[in-house]
């Protein structure tokens, strides 16, 4: 559906966005992730039109939005940062005034109103205005807004930004319903809502794409965490020469009954079978096994692992 080759934006000599490529399915629900200041906002502000890449490509559907811009902004629905409403005016008014810039015909806008209220809980809102409304309640408005035109693509930069606990499982649970009939794409810094919601993750370093993968891969991984009381260096020469073992790293003591390794396992090996071939090395050798299981690694250590690559992302 969305796919987004060598996309790059320059300021004069500072490159904000990096030769970023990636490709999004239809029903994918992908988190944006990095540090303020990461490029997030950047690329999503290209993905919508809203800005023109100094190089690169944007596909949608089959339409490059350098050619197909208005077809292709039809399909999106955008929050942008900070939800930037008409405070003044009253939630139904300004859906209403909403409506008409997304073209949606006036016989349809009741209609499409009533829905969007009702997707979004905000019934008893509606004829409230919008300076009366909490920050939860405004994100929602804008939210609303979003999805009039029954968008096939939703684009939200820091959905949860300034909401207290309550409201940001409100707006997760949001999420999760309005990506039943969307591809969703969500920008943020915050790692706990891109665990909450998101399928897949594009995590943003200084302009550049660090890393790209579902959430489901990245917590199986392709690591093992060993101890054992075997000779530190002994144990180390041995698991490296075995097959499928690409990296081993020597920890500490473990609680006094050995030392601890982490071994990462090359691409294509059956983790089950290499955890077999260690098991039966080290009875062979006469090693203790204290412990042998999956290093299940979550999305705040691989962020701090990237992070330290290049200092702060």
């Amino acid at each position: 559906m969305i796919q987004v080759d060598n996309l790059t934006r320059r300021y004069g000599e500072f490159v904000a966005v990096d030769r970023v490529s990636f490709e999004i399915g239809q029903g994918e629900i992908v988190g944006l992730l990095g540090h303020n200041g990461a490029g997030k906002t950047t690329i999503m502000k290209m993905l919508t039109g809203y800005l023109e890449p100094s190089e690169g490509s944007i596909t949608i559907d089959g339409l490059d939005i350098g050619t197909d811009l208005v077809q292709i902004q039809r399909r999106i629905g955008y929050l942008p940062e900070n939800c930037p409403v008409y405070p003044e005016m009253f939630v139904v008014d300004y859906l209403d005034y909403a409506a008409a810039l997304h073209d949606i015909p006036p016989q349809e806008r009741p209609g499409r109103i009533r829905a969007a209220i009702s997707r979004t809980g905000l019934e008893e809102k509606a004829l409230q205005p919008i300076s009366t409304l909490s920050r939860g309640y405004r994100q929602r408005v804008g939210v609303a807004q979003a999805i009039l035109h029954e968008p096939e693509i939703l684009i939200l930069d820091e959905p949860t930004n300034g909401l207290d606990p309550t409201q940001i499982q409100q707006m997760r649970q949001l999420i999760r319903d309005l990506a039943a009939s969307a591809t969703v794409i969500i920008s943020t810094h915050i790692l706990q809502e891109v665990q909450a919601v998101c399928s897949r993750v594009l995590i943003i370093r200084n302009g550049e794409k660090a890393l790209d993968a579902r959430l489901d891969e990245l917590q199986a991984g392709q690591r093992l965490r060993l101890v054992t009381d075997g000779e530190p260096g002994q144990v180390a020469e041995a698991l490296a020469a075995m097959a499928g073992v690409a990296q081993v790293e020597a920890g500490g003591q473990v609680n006094g009954h050995g030392r601890g390794f982490g071994l990462v396992l090359a691409e294509d090996a059956d983790r089950y079978a290499v955890s077999a071939s260690i098991a039966a090395l080290l009875a062979e050798r006469g090693w203790q096994l204290f412990e042998l299981r999956p290093e299940v690694r979550d999305l705040e250590t691989i962020f701090g692992e990237i992070s330290a690559q290049e200092g702060r992302i």
